[in-house]
């Protein structure tokens, strides 16, 4: 039995989880910063940094109880080391590095896009290697596939805005607070999606780009302000327009990836993965082709420790250690096995 640790800081959440043999989670314990970052709408990093600086500490200590466990007991501890704010990642790190001198365990670097992918692995019994993960979170919207543990083809990525970065901006542009997706996608579900025809770019590629889709938001927002309509805009109408673009072409790029590749599977990750539209609307469709979606619970899908030590296990049990020299990336790559 092994016991890992795992630690993200890599953005607005602290976590810390106890994952046994890289499946059973004992404790995941997720302070948000959402309060923090609300009136700002968006993450400020500065505030962030300090947030998980304050609290790293208890959220440690309240995952190694609640797990019933002692310190004595974990087996190597696992950080995230990019990609994601500097400083936030650093925190992490460096209490991560503190626990494995002090423990004498190994630490173990995780790539964050790395652990989304197999978040699902807490879930399901085995990875259905070869799949096509949809990646889509606040900072990044990209198509991989996913061969084995440390294996990937980028199939496509964004050119600019992320599905959950346009979500966040557009939810500003209308009032709504941050972050935007759970409002958007719970005022989407009051509204007409064919209410307006917001474009859909990219149609002939495996690549995304949501800059336009905010733009046409922003342009028909700002159109009726100037024209005296304001009270007139229909933010469930908006809410589920601007949602179905996006919806529609995560799920059709999805699709299109797994039957150019031949793959039966398709698993999707990060924090618009929670949406409820996008999951039901995937699995319709996929099931229609013969496809199957594996989809992790809410809690996985959002930045969480679990995912962290899952495939911290993983990394583990093949002797992928880091020294305590280790230096966190903001940009770091998932080809950083």
């Amino acid at each position: 039995m092994s016991l890992v640790l795992g630690i993200e800081t890599s953005c607005d959440e602290t976590s810390a989880a106890v994952v046994e043999d890289g499946k059973k989670v004992l404790s995941n314990i997720v302070s948000s910063q959402i309060d923090i970052h609300n009136k700002y709408g968006g993450v400020v990093p500065e505030l962030a940094c300090r947030r998980h600086i304050e609290i790293i500490n208890p959220i440690v200590a309240e995952a190694v109880d609640k797990a019933n466990i002692k310190f004595a007991d974990i087996n190597a501890v696992a950080v995230t080391n990019g990609p994601g704010l500097i400083g936030a990642l650093l925190v992490g790190a460096s209490f991560g590095k503190a626990l494995s001198y002090s423990l004498n365990i190994p630490l173990i670097p995780v790539n964050h896009l790395e652990a989304h992918i197999f978040a699902i692995g807490l879930e399901i019994s085995a990875m259905p290697f070869p799949f096509v993960c949809l990646l889509v979170s606040g900072g990044h919207t990209s198509l991989y596939l996913v061969k084995d543990y440390g294996r990937y083809e980028e199939l496509g990525r964004t050119y600019d805005d992320a599905a959950g970065e346009a979500y966040d901006k557009v939810a500003k542009m209308l009032n709504l607070g941050y972050p935007g997706g759970p409002v958007i996608d719970k005022l989407a579900l009051k509204g007409n999606p064919n209410a307006f025809n917001f474009p859909r770019a990219i149609k002939d590629s495996l690549d995304f780009s949501f800059s336009g889709l905010k733009t046409a938001v922003m342009e028909y927002v700002k159109g009726m302000k100037v024209s005296g309509l304001e009270e007139k805009i229909n933010l469930s109408d908006i809410s589920a327009s601007f949602q179905q673009a996006v919806v529609d072409v995560l799920v059709s790029k999805a699709i299109s990836s797994a039957r150019k590749n031949g793959s039966k599977h398709i698993v999707i990750a990060g924090g618009v993965a929670a949406n409820s539209q996008l999951r039901r609307e995937l699995k319709e469709k996929a099931a229609k082709e013969g496809i199957d979606v594996h989809i992790p619970s809410q809690v996985y899908c959002t930045d969480n420790a679990a995912m962290i030590a899952g495939i911290g296990y993983q990394k583990l049990i093949r002797n992928k250690i880091a020294e305590l020299d280790l230096n966190p990336q903001a940009g770091l790559s998932l080809s950083d096995w």
